[in-house]
């Protein structure tokens, strides 16, 4: 067996891991916080949720019924692999839902605000993880790329308005505009907690200054905050002079002592400051 052949199983056992933990925090989102306070989340999720509110159907077979034929309908827009683990993402999920009212009785939550917040947070994790063991919770997902392969919309636009379709469906169904708002608390919460994991724990700043000192500027961040940068070269598109732009990532804590620095050399100096949502290596530091 050789190498590639190796780490590409330990790669494909590593998403499964994930996939599964994922599938279970979903889950256990859903059927612990959201189905008992009547609340509903984005995606299939969702769509499943509002089914089971209408007919009384289980909410395990409702995602089964709404994703498997999505996901073999629009397989030849993924690849075969992803659409694979999603197919066993949304099996093992609807698995989890089954099986979790047999296997522990939890406390009702009375309080609407701890179950948006606790189900919004769970289903987050979990989908996070899920998309990071290369698969996705839904069928969404595969909505959105067929629509947006045939216009000019974008696939997040999709999400968000079927996201919005369903807020809409819960205050229609239920005739309760509160318990509308409360889903949407529950949908953003998930939202934020996905872009926390598929982000990291990551709380640097990237920062670019443009000054004409930006040696000296360097020099200074180097010595007092202990962080390397880079120079990139640039031109001006009014006046075609060549400009110097300083590169460099700190942390955000570290942000208002960067500030001071740099405008005590140049208070004229562009400050432009961003999230480093993701860093890979170090090489462009050095």
């Amino acid at each position: 067996m050789t190498e590639f052949i190796k780490n590409s199983i330990l790669i494909e056992i590593k998403n499964i891991l994930l996939i599964t933990l994922g599938s279970a925090l979903l889950a256990f989102g859903i059927s612990t916080f959201l189905l008992p306070a009547q609340l509903a989340t984005g995606g299939t999720p969702g769509i499943s949720i509002i089914i089971h509110y209408l007919t009384n159907m289980n909410v395990s077979l409702a995602m089964l019924m709404i994703n498997i034929p999505l996901i073999i309908a629009g397989s030849k827009f993924v690849a075969p692999s992803f659409a694979i683990r999603t197919i066993y993402s949304v099996s093992i999920t609807s698995l989890f839902i089954a099986i979790y009212p047999y296997l522990y009785v939890f406390p009702k939550i009375s309080d609407m605000l701890l179950s948006a917040l606790y189900g919004g947070g769970c289903i987050g994790v979990g989908v996070g993880l899920i998309l990071k063991g290369q698969a996705s919770a839904g069928g969404t997902t595969i909505i959105a790329k067929i629509i947006s392969n045939f216009s000019s919309i974008k696939p997040a636009q999709i999400i968000l308005v079927l996201d919005v379709i369903i807020i809409i469906t819960i205050a229609i169904i239920y005739r309760d505009f509160e318990l509308a708002l409360w889903s949407l608390m529950s949908i953003y919460v998930t939202t934020k907690t996905i872009d926390k994991i598929l982000s990291g724990s990551v709380s640097e700043k990237v920062v670019h200054i443009v000054s004409e000192h930006t040696k000296e500027i360097g020099y200074k961040i180097s010595e007092e905050l202990k962080r390397k940068g880079t120079i990139l070269t640039g031109q001006s598109l009014q006046k075609e002079r060549a400009k110097k732009v300083l590169f460099v990532v700190i942390g955000s804590r570290e942000v208002e002592k960067l500030k001071i620095i740099v405008h005590q050399i140049d208070e004229h100096a562009l400050v432009i400051e961003m999230e480093a949502s993701e860093i890979m290596g170090s090489s462009l530091l050095t």
